[in-house]
């Protein structure tokens, strides 16, 4: 197996015991989590700081959630697309978020300037980040582009703006399921008729 292999392998292998036991996870569970030995982590990580910092860099990456969205059929209806991509998003996100908050409750995060980006992230950002997954989302409007109010980039926006903006309603509060967002995204709060 390649280095590059194996650190990939380490940290998929890591970012669950991570989003479990935040920094405080021990070296033997890492590698039992992966499958080698505690000096086959070491060599391919020099410290546990550096493997951290690469499990971050995994989860923040857009990758699979580009990927998922990519695979939605666009010959469905465009509710079921945006469901899903929502859905999708939100699991994204559901990960992001569990992973910071362990690593937070164990005094692991590092303050960092938000426009640089995570070091080692994808392709620079955070900023690079929303412009590839807005990207995505245009694609699935694309397809009706003649029966649009807006055009595909604007809606796209949009709907991520109302979908990221609900996540940070308090938990308390009777939060919406993805379809009445899609719902109410694609035909508004007044009943017509």
């Amino acid at each position: 197996m390649s280095a590059e292999n194996r650190r990939a392998m380490i940290v998929h292998a890591v970012l669950p015991l991570l989003i479990e036991h935040g920094a405080n996870v021990t070296s033997s569970q890492i590698a039992r989590a992966a499958g080698i030995g505690e000096g086959t982590v070491f060599r391919a990580f020099k410290d546990k700081d550096e493997l951290f910092d690469a499990c971050t860099a995994e989860a923040l990456r857009p990758d699979h959630v580009l990927d998922a969205i990519a695979e939605i059929p666009v010959d469905q209806p465009l509710e079921d697309r945006l469901v899903e991509a929502a859905e999708t998003l939100g699991a994204h996100l559901e990960r992001m978020g569990a992973l910071m908050s362990a690593l937070h409750a164990s005094g692991r995060i590092k303050h960092r300037d938000p426009e640089q980006g995570q070091r080692g992230s994808w392709k620079g950002g955070r900023r690079e980040s929303m412009a590839a997954i807005r990207g995505a989302m245009v694609e699935l409007f694309t397809p009706e582009k003649e029966r649009l109010r807006l055009p595909p980039e604007q809606l796209a926006t949009l709907f991520l703006t109302l979908l990221f903006g609900g996540r940070r309603l308090s938990p308390d509060v009777d939060a919406p399921t993805t379809r009445q967002v899609v719902d109410f995204f694609l035909h508004g709060a007044v009943e017509v008729g």
